[in-house]
């Protein structure tokens, strides 16, 4: 919803023109059509179960909306071939864990806590084919773990810099000023 709320400001140099998730449930959904955004959800038993199929399916209507990139914010299924295709170098995706620690869970808050570290955070990085939460990093916030720490105190505190991150990172992508070099990614100046 911070994206709902950041492009509301002209000056935002990206539109959010759909929201596409896995879950009917999801409150994004809701948030959307309340401000005139086009909403669909994409549940995997509509398509039989064949989540190729589904993302197939979602990248189509992704594009028939005019998205020409792909936020991930808590999208808790992994991207098949059909969207990872489509948004190829494009594809932000939002986790709550400075990675590469606690990568490839919807449980990092709670694993973190279990584990005792003294900080955690929030990561943006660009999604690729390879390992879940494994693609190369463009933001990152830490946040620090007090003692009397629950997992719903953590996640608020972490939220809070998810919700700053995310539209930042999703600017400097839309304006081109990402640039990737292996697994490091260099904020350009200025777009090339």
């Amino acid at each position: 919803m911070a994206l709902l709320s950041a492009a509301t400001d002209p000056s935002y140099p990206a539109e959010v023109v759909a929201v596409a998730t896995n879950r009917a449930s999801c409150p994004a959904l809701a948030a959307a059509v309340q401000r005139g955004v086009a909403a669909r959800a994409f549940p995997a038993a509509q398509f039989g179960g064949d989540v190729v199929r589904r993302d197939l399916e979602m990248s189509k209507w992704l594009r028939s909306q005019g998205a020409s990139l792909l936020v991930l914010a808590g999208y808790d299924r992994i991207l098949t071939e059909p969207l990872l295709t489509s948004f190829a170098g494009r594809i932000l995706n939002l986790h709550n864990s400075l990675l590469p620690a606690f990568a490839g869970t919807m449980n990092a808050v709670l694993e973190a806590l279990e584990h005792g570290v003294k900080v955690t955070g929030c990561t943006v990085h660009l999604v690729d084919a390879g390992a879940a939460d494994g693609g190369p990093i463009v933001m990152q916030a830490a946040v620090p773990v007090c003692d009397e720490d629950t997992e719903e105190t953590l996640l608020a505190r972490i939220h809070e810099e998810e919700w700053r991150l995310l539209p930042a990172a999703l600017a400097l992508l839309a304006e081109g000023r990402l640039l990737v070099e292996g697994r490091r990614v260099r904020v350009l100046e200025v777009a090339p």
